[in-house]
């Protein structure tokens, strides 16, 4: 992509609007929705949340790693995904808990 945030932005929005039509087109037909914004919204919200779990997961790993810190850069990523990957087993057991109740 190019150095330009703006230009990088309006790509993706442009992206977005272009799948979220094709979406729409398929809702109209099957559920006879008569709105863009659904699926505009739902792949902002995805483009949204990736980005910001980038941040959270790659920012500091990337800046120790290009400081030479490699070993450090590796470990902090992945004590971070195992705790992730803790964080989620737990909701997961939670509602799997809650089901068997019912």
């Amino acid at each position: 992509m190019t150095k330009k945030p703006l230009i990088n932005a309006l790509l993706a929005a442009v992206y977005i609007v272009v799948v979220s039509f094709i979406l729409y087109s398929g809702t109209v037909l099957k559920f006879g929705s008569n709105s863009v914004l659904a699926p505009v919204a739902l792949i902002s919200l995805f483009t949204f949340s990736a980005a910001t779990m980038g941040y959270l997961f790659l920012y500091q790993p990337f800046v120790l790693y290009f400081d030479g810190k490699k070993k450090q850069a590796l470990d902090l990523f992945l004590q971070t995904l195992f705790i992730f990957g803790g964080i989620t087993g737990v909701f997961f057991i939670y509602l799997f808990l809650i089901s068997m109740g019912k």
